[in-house]
């Protein structure tokens, strides 16, 4: 059974930071690429960024880079995102995703809330 579980969502002020985590279980982590998804409050969700399974090759959306950086650990299944120079328009639920796994499928996590504000 495939597994995504978010964590370190929180309050943090403007300019803040922020580490969110995705633990990974069920699948063949290290083969494939993981993403972290975001989704304010009355818009559509969008991608935030993706890191291919060695990890060497990592894309961002515009609103990203240079504040935020993907990493992974396949050693211990976990992808984490970490977030800088907060602004409220990061405010959001930030979902981890696997766009493909061995079962030929993507799969999400139930999402952890980032709100930043003072």
């Amino acid at each position: 059974q495939v597994q995504l579980v978010e964590s370190g969502g929180g309050l943090v002020q403007p300019g803040g930071s922020l580490r969110l985590s995705c633990a990974a279980s069920g699948f063949t982590f290290s083969r494939y690429a993981m993403r972290w998804y975001r989704q304010a409050p009355g818009k559509e969700r969008e991608l935030v960024a993706t890191i291919r399974s060695a990890g060497s090759v990592r894309s961002y959306a515009d609103f990203a880079k240079g504040r935020f950086a993907i990493s992974r650990d396949n050693a211990k299944n976990t992808v984490t995102l970490q977030m800088n120079s907060l602004k409220a328009e990061d405010t959001a639920v930030y979902y981890c995703n696997a766009p493909n796994t061995d079962y030929g499928t993507d799969y999400w996590g139930k999402g952890t809330l980032v709100t930043v504000s003072t």
